[in-house]
């Protein structure tokens, strides 16, 4: 694997460009260091990975390879160059109609892939939906991604307060009051 220029700093590492040295692929390398996480932390990371190696889908961002030593962990993801959804809507302002449709049938359908395989998300928000060079969505970010057992409900919300529903807001003030 040959690496180039960091791309961005993210929450647990920073993520570079590189090269994958068999199939000569652009990838995204996320480098989380392991000694400045939390037990807890960690753990989300490992959960992320699990995860992500369980799903493969065309609007899911693909994880390729996770080589780690005693220090680093290294994530060889799939490169998108499109952006962030986020920052691609602040730059063009209002959809069209058919683009809106196109991009919310590309999310529904990573959704429902998941959903398929008891994966849900749970921070999803245009920061975690990326783009490609064609614009076509890929859904990233599982660190708060949970397995879950069909038929079971979670009891825990996580995710980015500006994105909750009303509902899970009501819910985390009534727990905050008692």
């Amino acid at each position: 694997m040959k690496m180039s220029i960091i791309v961005c700093f993210i929450n647990s590492g920073l993520v570079k460009l590189g090269v994958h040295c068999v199939t000569g692929r652009r990838v995204a390398i996320k480098i989380v260091n392991r000694e400045k996480l939390s037990e807890s932390v960690l753990m989300k990371v490992e959960r992320e990975i699990a995860i992500m190696k369980l799903i493969e889908h065309p609007h899911v961002l693909g994880l390729y390879d996770v080589y780690e030593n005693k220090k680093y962990l290294y994530l060889v993801l799939e490169h998108v160059s499109g952006g962030e959804l986020f920052d691609y809507l602040v730059k063009k302002g209002r959809l069209t109609p058919k683009e809106a449709r196109r991009f919310f049938r590309q999310i529904i359908s990573a959704l429902d892939f998941c959903h398929s395989h008891n994966i849900c998300h749970r921070d999803l928000k245009p920061e975690n939906l990326l783009l490609d060079e064609k614009n076509n969505i890929r859904v990233a970010d599982f660190g708060m991604a949970s397995l879950q057992v069909e038929g079971s409900m979670l009891e825990t919300s996580c995710g980015s307060p500006h994105y909750a529903c009303p509902e899970v807001i009501r819910v985390r003030q009534s727990e905050c009051l008692f």
